[in-house]
């Protein structure tokens, strides 16, 4: 296996384990975490559903902001103006078009894949903290277009715009916080299998071939333009998916949800669960989900406070995030296996 195929298997978390042994890190984490995800929520009361719910979709937004950041080394500050142009795009074609809701979440990704791909074209000129500072500018700009008196009759200015949420079909005997879930947690493990699958292929080896070096990437014949405009798009596509969702789950949209808080929330989420690693994205997304909560428990005044002392000692403890700690704990139980 070449240089790039080890790469683009660590970051999609599927890396073999050392001899011929098919049980890697990834590989066991991720079966005993669908195991969980799709039992215990059946024990659960409706506000922890909706909770577990929200981490599911701030996954998959974490993980799209990977596979943008991680894999084709761009970074962004702004991947909530996309989960909020999915956000709203799903409650328009919803509320306005009467669009089903299945429907209208996957309208949403092409139309943030849209945007995402042709706002990667002026982002070619940019590197580092100065693309970082134009996506920066995306996320700042994003929720007062949404306020505007034009677009008010759709989008319900500052008020917002409520959703309906959707029954269970076919008669399902469970809740409508329930049903949702189970609908986000398929959604966010066909976007997994496909972003893992992208990033062993070989436009995933280029995206990281351009990461690690332009130069030999594009003398090596990788179209520089094509692979970082196309991480660009569907990373925003993957995101604006998780708006929809996130639209769907609350019932509700408005543009103060979207703010360059939120932004910073996503990209927290992405350095938690580990940069490149996209089992670490779930993670990543409890974190910003439960640990404010927490902290605000410890101390309501002094709640960022605390929340901070949180992030540095995780960055302090797990410099690589999620990821270091998973390794960590499969290597001692290797060790205590092998003992028996």
């Amino acid at each position: 296996m070449s240089t790039a195929q080890d790469t683009s298997a660590d970051i999609a978390g599927t890396r073999p384990a050392a001899g011929k042994s098919i049980l890697t890190v990834p590989l066991v984490a991720s079966l005993a975490t669908l195991g969980l995800l799709i039992v215990v929520p059946l024990f659960l009361k409706n506000f922890v559903v909706f909770q577990l719910t929200m981490i599911v979709i701030y996954a998959i937004a974490i993980l799209s902001l990977n596979i943008l950041t991680g894999a084709s080394g761009q970074v962004s500050l702004g991947h909530s103006a996309f989960f909020a142009v999915g956000a709203y795009a799903t409650g328009i074609m919803m509320e306005h078009a009467n669009v089903p809701y299945l429907l209208a979440i996957p309208i949403a990704g092409v139309i943030c894949f849209v945007i995402g791909f042709l706002f990667g074209f002026p982002a070619l000129r940019l590197k580092g903290v100065y693309l970082a500072l134009a996506t920066f500018a995306l996320a700042v700009a994003a929720p007062p277009l949404f306020k505007l008196g034009t677009f008010e009759h759709w989008t319900g200015g500052v008020q917002g715009l409520l959703v309906t949420k959707p029954e269970p079909p076919f008669g399902l005997d469970i809740s409508q916080d329930r049903y949702v879930y189970y609908l986000s947690l398929t959604i966010a493990l066909i976007i997994y299998l496909l972003s893992v699958n992208l990033l062993n292929s070989r436009s995933g080896r280029a995206l990281m071939a351009i990461r690690d070096n332009e130069i030999a990437a594009s003398s090596m014949g990788v179209d520089l333009a094509l692979y970082k405009t196309l991480a660009f798009g569907i990373s925003a596509g993957f995101t604006g998916i998780a708006g929809a969702l996130g639209a769907i789950t609350v019932a509700y949209v408005a543009p103060d949800a979207y703010t360059f808080n939120f932004a910073i929330a996503l990209f927290l989420g992405m350095v938690i669960g580990g940069v490149g690693w996209l089992p670490g994205s779930l993670a990543g997304a409890a974190f910003i989900v439960f640990v404010p909560n927490i902290a605000e428990g410890i101390s309501k005044g002094l709640s960022y406070a605390v929340f901070g002392v949180f992030i540095f000692a995780v960055i302090f403890l797990l410099p690589n995030g999620a990821r270091q700690l998973a390794y960590y704990l499969y290597a001692q139980i290797k060790k205590l296996v092998s003992r028996f």
